[in-house]
């Protein structure tokens, strides 16, 4: 572990991946030097599962496959025991949701497979359907063949059983006509693909309806003895419905009687009434049900509903130490006890945590299942709670797959890697990671990530330093080795310093650090950003006259507010930007982050909203500017980035460039805009960044 000293002082130090006992006999030498083409090398591992006998663990690789556009994703399955991994699917989609049926004979997963032509037929019609193979390889058999695909499926615990939803699409009675005669046009409200619940027996192949009502199911949970099923639902599939509106419905599967979960732990009571309900998960007995709520500026929270003779009470956990809860990334209960298992963040190390015992309103101790200077993606506990299989990745090496106890003891290695989906990178020269701190906004202590190059040695001189600035904003940079085209790895292995401030409102530094940005957005997260960029040109880091900033969506905006307060920045990258907060309000589809974050609606806050605008200042701004934005972006809507390049270009003449990238959402996909945006980064910070000082 770094000492205290030298984080406060700001050395450059390594961080090692913690407890990870993983030495070749002889490491290969780091003598390549990382080019953006390295990039779309990188595999990632998108989660795992591990089978009931504990034996195997299936993960799912995303890789880049040229000359495919966009990624794909296969299943693969490890063998505990030798390490022997083995490619299970080699088709042109994306294999996901890896499940294993009861005696670990079976991995079921879902694809949208499409033989060549315009085949019409399921399965290969190019819908989603549900697939089986065995872990051994051979033959892949499709289990669902519906012509419009599923949405979702769940497997019984005993294996006998296959949940899974579909979508059917209903008009409003009063306006069915007119939608149609005009059906291609987009109607604001008025048709709903409401959600229906099916299962179908293994044994037999007959399949029966089982929920048919006006709802959306967005996840569904059954428990192991299925008399209950739980399920999040929402009134409509967009989700403005979702951040407010969605409930815990639960199906008695005797009787046919739905009860909703009362809501007012995490609605009337909570600081927010925009919270998102995530991750259902069933204790053995059938008896609690854990689920999670993901609010944007406050802290999420985990919750259990316990049934009691006929009635269901709920309950709001303590998160120990107030880690930022995942609840995204899913939550489980530990074998046939009452532990549940989550994955947290907790100063920019992602962890897996346990609350013990949790009944009738209380909890036991806590856990944390692993230790280190690690960061976690996905989990998956053996149905026994003995072994639990992680997507970890460290500051040496992206996210692999790794073994440890379930029910750890001092005595226990902890982790035992199980791939090595990127052996490309031991001879990469990688960027020296370490974390940094300062004093920020009321003179708090505020950390980050320093990246320098592989290089660079104490007492060289002060470098060009780009600030990346993470999205959210309630998220953290994290201390990994993270290649994406957003600036990381790339930037410091090209000569640049490159900063992460973990400003005001990110997670993983208690509750109060979190909330302290809510009515305080383009200020507090502005001080702690600039008192960071202070302290690294105090330390010799950074040269003073040489400083760039980017972002994405949060990080977009930042960059946006940034160059609005200071011209200390000789060069920009704004991607997926905000410039207006009402117009966010106005166009996003999740618009309670913005009536969170201003304490309201536009109505009644027009002047924390015009505060929180970096447009209002955008006279200020002289700093060279290159925008990026996705041409359906529904999530920071491409009319911001478009504003900012008329406000510099046409209005301003600061040297600007607008880069919309068609049909892209909030996120870029494809392997030409993906290079694209990276080449155009290099570019722009090239010519007004230069590496070397005149």
């Amino acid at each position: 572990m770094i000492s205290r000293s030298a984080l406060l002082l700001g050395i450059p130090l390594a961080v090692l991946s913690g407890p990870v006992q993983v030495t070749p006999a002889a490491e290969p030498v780091r003598d390549h030097d990382i080019v953006a083409e390295d990039y779309f090398t990188v595999a990632v591992v998108t989660g795992c599962t591990t089978s009931p006998d504990g034996k195997y663990v299936a993960y799912t690789d995303m890789r880049w496959q040229p000359p495919d556009e966009k990624r794909n994703v296969d299943l693969w399955v490890v063998e505990c025991a030798t390490g022997q991994a083995t490619r299970l699917t080699f088709d042109k989609t994306a294999d996901s949701s890896p499940k294993w049926s009861a005696d670990s004979r079976w991995i079921y997963f879902t694809s949208s497979r499409k033989h060549g032509g315009d085949e019409q037929e399921p399965p290969y019609n190019g819908k989603k359907q549900v697939w089986r193979v065995s872990p051994s390889g051979g033959p892949i058999t499709a289990v669902t063949r519906l012509a419009k695909g599923i949405k979702d499926y769940e497997l019984s615990t005993d294996g006998h059983s296959l949940y899974y939803v579909i979508g059917k699409e209903q008009a409003d009675e009063e306006w069915k006509e007119l939608h149609e005669k005009y059906k291609d046009l987009e109607l604001g409200q008025g048709v709903v693909e409401y959600s229906q619940l099916w299962k179908l027996d293994l044994r037999t192949w007959r399949a029966e309806k089982l929920v048919d009502e006006k709802r959306v199911i967005r996840e569904f949970a059954v428990s192991a003895d299925e008399q209950r099923i739980a399920m999040i639902t929402a009134p409509t599939a967009e989700l403005i419905t979702h951040e407010g509106q969605s409930r815990v419905d639960v199906l008695d599967c005797d009787t046919g009687e739905m009860t909703t979960v009362p809501d007012r732990l995490w609605r009337d009571d909570a600081p927010s009434p925009y919270g998102w309900i995530e991750s259902p998960a069933w204790t053995h007995d059938g008896k609690s049900l854990a689920f999670g709520v993901d609010f944007d500026g406050y802290p999420a929270e985990l919750f259990v509903a316990n049934w009691q003779a006929g009635s269901v009470t709920t309950q709001k956990l303590v998160r120990p130490g107030e880690v930022s809860a995942s609840p995204g990334a899913g939550l489980q209960w530990r074998g046939q006890s009452n532990d549940l298992c989550f994955i947290a963040e907790q100063q920019a190390r992602r962890r897996v945590y346990c609350i013990t015992d949790v009944r009738d309103g209380q909890q036991g101790r806590d856990q944390v299942l692993t230790p280190g200077d690690v960061c976690v993606d996905k989990m998956s506990l053996s149905r026994s709670g003995d072994e639990l299989a992680v997507v970890m990745g460290s500051t040496a090496h992206p996210p692999d797959v790794f073994l440890l106890p379930g029910r750890p003891k001092l005595s226990d290695d902890p982790y035992k890697r199980l791939t090595e989906v990127n052996p490309q990178i031991k001879t990469w020269k990688i960027p020296q990671i370490s974390l940094v701190t300062w004093k920020g906004w009321n003179g708090d202590e505020v950390e980050g990530i320093l990246e320098l190059p592989p290089d660079y040695q104490p007492g060289d001189q002060p470098l060009p330093m780009i600030v990346e600035l993470h999205g959210g904003p309630t998220a953290a940079s994290l201390l990994r080795f993270r290649f994406w085209i957003y600036g990381r790895v790339m930037l410091a292995c090209r000569g640049y310093a490159v900063f992460s401030p973990n400003y005001r409102g990110s997670t993983g530094y208690g509750d109060r650090f979190l909330v302290e940005l809510v009515g305080h957005k383009n200020d507090r997260d502005v001080i702690d950003i600039m008192t960071g960029v202070d302290a690294m040109v105090e330390r010799g880091f950074a040269d003073a006259d040489r400083l760039g900033v980017m972002g994405w969506s949060n990080g977009g905006f930042l960059t946006n507010c940034l160059i609005a307060h200071t011209t200390r920045f000789k060069a920009a990258s704004s991607g997926a930007g905000i410039l207006d907060a009402v117009l966010q309000w106005a166009a996003e589809d999740t618009p309670g982050h913005v009536v969170n974050f201003q304490r309201g609606l536009p109505w009644d806050r027009a002047r924390e909203m015009q505060s929180a605008s970096p447009l209002y200042n955008a006279d200020k701004i002289r700093t060279p500017t290159l925008i990026h934005v996705g041409g359906a972006d529904p999530r920071c809507p491409p009319a911001h980035s478009r504003g900012l390049f008329r406000a510099l270009h046409d209005y301003l003449q600061v040297p600007s460039q607008l880069i919309v990238y068609p049909g892209e959402g909030h996120g870029l996909t494809t392997y030409e805009n993906r290079k694209a945006k990276m080449e155009w980064d290099l570019a722009w910070f090239d010519k007004y960044l230069p590496l070397s000082a005149e």
